[in-house]
């Protein structure tokens, strides 16, 4: 194959021939440190290859990176799109198809990717301690006695917190402690305005409160002394540091975070309006069940009015009357009905006493003789003449003496007939 120099427009040289100098040039340069930002980050499922895009901090010049996988997720914190990264890589060029591109060897973090890694680092560590574990939030008081406030003087935060808060609740209290909140003097003055909020017993929560900034502004808040005080206060801390996007380590390690001052003034007071509405909605359901509660109760008297027990009581009693009534007639038959055939039994009972009766007898004309020893004469045998006898009848008794006896045949009386004298 001829040399590239010596490349005519009748003897031109193949395209294969300048790629393979190309990348014999590109191989001759060996690794270098480049610095850059990743533009963009591409994990292809099943390749053990990560594809990303380095571009020019400056310049509007980017090239491809490549690295393998084990190193890429080796990386903590993990690589995301944005990160300033200084990389140790081999420059490559793909003849085949004509690409560039950098295999990287080695990446880390410098500038803010380094700083955000110390802060994830940090949060990793923290995290495991416990100090982010979401049994130990507490929750805020429904209405504080008084509100810590721990910001700069005369900053935008304090007029956010101060002015929605009290326009929600107008007689909301606040305890002021200011300090700076951002360089070198922050954590410590922070530090003694949260010491001196906490010793104060009217104080039910409190508000770290700064307005938004960069993350080197903002990193105070992620300091590990603040972090650890914040997290062994008894009171309910609310962190309300710069906008959505900044979330610094203070946001983990309080109770409820804010996503702005002025959301932390919403959180810890109520809505004196909303709160109002409530009551009054609270107060016309209460009447509404009373009405209703009153109009089925009044429903229900008036069903019972209507029975007829109810409605004419002496119904009731009447018809009682009356069961009393028959009761003491159907008594007095009864007894009655119990007496006759009482009293039928006793005449029935004398009747045959009676018959049995030796005064029956006596009064059909017979008449009972004893002797003078009271024994009853049964047989003329038992009378001798002379004999004295006492003769009884139905009126009455007869004194006799026997003055002869006789016995009386079957056929009749005989000549010989005894008679007595009185």
């Amino acid at each position: 194959m001829p040399s590239l120099r010596d490349a005519t427009p009748e003897a031109p040289a193949p395209v294969r021939a300048v790629a393979n100098a190309v990348s014999q040039w590109i191989d001759r340069l060996g690794a270098v440190w480049v610095e850059g930002q990743v533009a963009q980050v591409t994990r292809r499922p099943g390749m053990a290859t990560v594809f990303m895009t380095l571009r020019d901090t400056v310049a509007d010049i980017s090239v491809t990176l490549t690295c393998q996988r084990t190193l890429f997720d080796s990386l903590n914190p993990p690589l995301v799109e944005g990160a300033s990264v200084v990389v140790h890589a081999r420059p490559s060029f793909y003849a085949n198809r004509g690409s560039f591109s950098l295999q990287a060897r080695d990446i880390r973090m410098v500038g803010l990717g380094e700083l955000l890694a110390r802060l994830e680092r940090r949060r990793q560590l923290l995290a495991a301690e416990g100090l982010f574990a979401p049994e130990l939030k507490r929750d805020l008081p429904f209405l504080p006695r008084c509100v810590g406030l721990v910001t700069a003087p005369n900053s935008a935060a304090e007029r956010d917190v101060l002015e929605n808060a009290r326009r929600r609740w107008p007689a909301v209290h606040f305890d002021v402690a200011y300090a700076a909140m951002q360089g070198p003097r922050c954590v410590p003055e922070v530090l003694e305005a949260l010491a001196r909020l906490e010793r104060d017993e009217q104080v039910d929560v409190i508000v770290v409160a700064r307005g938004g900034g960069s993350v080197e502004d903002l990193l105070p808040f992620s300091d590990e002394a603040l972090l650890r005080a914040v997290h062994g206060l008894r009171t309910p801390v609310v962190s309300a540091i710069g906008h959505e996007p900044d979330q610094p380590l203070l946001d983990l390690v309080a109770d409820v975070r804010a996503s702005t001052p002025t959301d932390a003034a919403k959180l810890i007071v109520p809505d004196m309006a909303e709160e109002v509405r409530g009551v009054e909605w609270a107060r016309d359901r209460l009447r509404q069940l009373i009405v209703q509660r009153v109009a089925y109760e009044q429903q229900w008297l008036d069903e019972l009015r209507r029975r007829p027990a109810l409605a004419d009581p002496r119904t009731l009693v009447a018809e009682r009357s009356r069961e009393v009534d028959d009761l003491l007639e159907r008594a007095r038959r009864t007894l009655r009905h119990r007496l006759e055939r009482a009293a039928d039994d006793i005449g029935h009972h004398r009747a045959r006493a009676r018959a049995l009766s030796p005064l029956a007898t006596l009064q059909r004309g017979y008449a009972v003789v004893q002797t003078a020893d009271g024994h009853v004469l049964a047989s003329v045998e038992g009378a001798a003449p002379g004999a004295a006898l006492s003769i009884r009848l139905a009126d009455g008794r007869v004194e006799a003496t026997t003055t002869s006896v006789s016995s009386i045949s079957d056929a009749g009386p005989t000549a010989d007939e005894g008679t007595t004298d009185d």
